[in-house]
């Protein structure tokens, strides 16, 4: 069935809004959701909604969480999310990172102690759009196994890098995990009793396998072997250890409708493209040269938002039904 996004935004918040968000996260939230389908990412829209609701309900995350932003140095900013959402965490901390990016040229932006962001690129785009650079990174569950392993170390650890275009708009936009494949895709697989491509998970004793069950019995598998292997373990290093929330080996499944709370964090790198007074004539360069293949393109160029989407009768079902229509 076609959805148009403001409804699919109007009634996600009054989802949230019902199992216990209050209002200006639960608008947070819902902008996120809406954006994801329109861009048809699945795995970060709607699909994430009962799982937020289930945990509004026991508590797992906080939705009245007060996000509390401090500034120990110059150019860096941290905002406790207090185990609240990390859209909301996220809004009320970026104001005071464009500001310490503006003084310092380069800033940090931490997010503490937060639920899983599901989408890095809704996070970056907007930095970009206000002008500035960034590289985002956060982790997760631990479902990756070290190359040549087949114990359970780091999660899918997504990257997420954006760069303004010079005119209020988005140049480059690339947000991926350092698996070969997002867990979401192996977890839709499996519900929808399909098989996945080998090349995407071990099983539980390190083989390669076809079968979604024993993908997640098993890891995943990192993006190009060892390189991607230490993307990832970058990204955790940066997304722990640099918020002070709990390592991946220590997070427990994001999904899980009960249970202790996430305390993921995320980490922005923030970057004044003005520094060196040449980016834009770079990126001019590099544009013109990618552009002389008509198939080429630069990763999140010619994006098209779609409304209205197609969402699966099961899904309209179940959404309706947390909104309580």
């Amino acid at each position: 069935m076609k959805l148009s996004l403001n409804e699919i935004e109007t009634t996600s918040k009054s989802a949230l809004l019902r199992h216990g968000a209050v209002d200006w996260v639960a608008t947070e939230v819902a902008a996120a959701i809406r954006e994801a389908e329109g861009l048809g990412n699945k795995i970060c829209g709607l699909y994430y909604l009962e799982s937020y609701c289930q945990q509004l309900k026991t508590g797992r995350v906080k939705g009245d969480a007060d996000p509390e932003v401090t500034r120990p140095r110059a150019g860096t900013v941290l905002v406790d999310a207090k185990y609240g959402f990390a859209q909301a965490a996220f809004a009320r901390a970026l104001p005071e990172a464009l500001k310490a990016v503006e003084e310092a040229g380069v800033a940090s932006l931490a997010v503490c102690h937060a639920h899983t962001c599901t989408s890095l690129g809704y996070f970056t785009a907007q930095i970009a759009r206000a002008g500035y650079i960034a590289l985002g990174m956060t982790n997760a569950t631990p479902v990756v196994a070290p190359p040549g392993g087949k114990h359970r170390v780091i999660g899918t650890n997504p990257i997420s890098f954006a760069v303004p275009d010079g005119k209020g708009g988005v140049a480059m936009l690339f947000d991926q995990s350092t698996t070969t494949v997002a867990l979401g895709k192996i977890t839709m697989a499996k519900a929808a009793g399909q098989s996945i491509p080998e090349g995407w998970a071990v099983d539980a004793e390190g083989q390669p396998t076809t079968d979604p069950e024993a993908a997640l019995k098993g890891s995943l598998v990192s993006m190009g072997g060892y390189k991607g292997w230490g993307f990832g373990l970058m990204a955790e290093f940066l997304a722990s250890g640099m918020t002070g929330s709990l390592a991946g080996v220590d997070i427990g499944p994001l999904k899980a409708p009960e249970g202790e709370p996430h305390d993921i964090g995320d980490y922005y790198l923030i970057m004044d493209p003005a520094t060196s007074g040449a980016f834009f004539d770079r990126l001019a360069q590099v544009e013109t040269a990618v552009a002389r293949d008509a198939e080429a393109r630069i990763p999140g160029q010619g994006r098209q938002v779609a409304d209205p989407v197609d969402i699966e009768d099961s899904v309209l079902q179940s959404v309706r039904a947390l909104a309580g229509q």
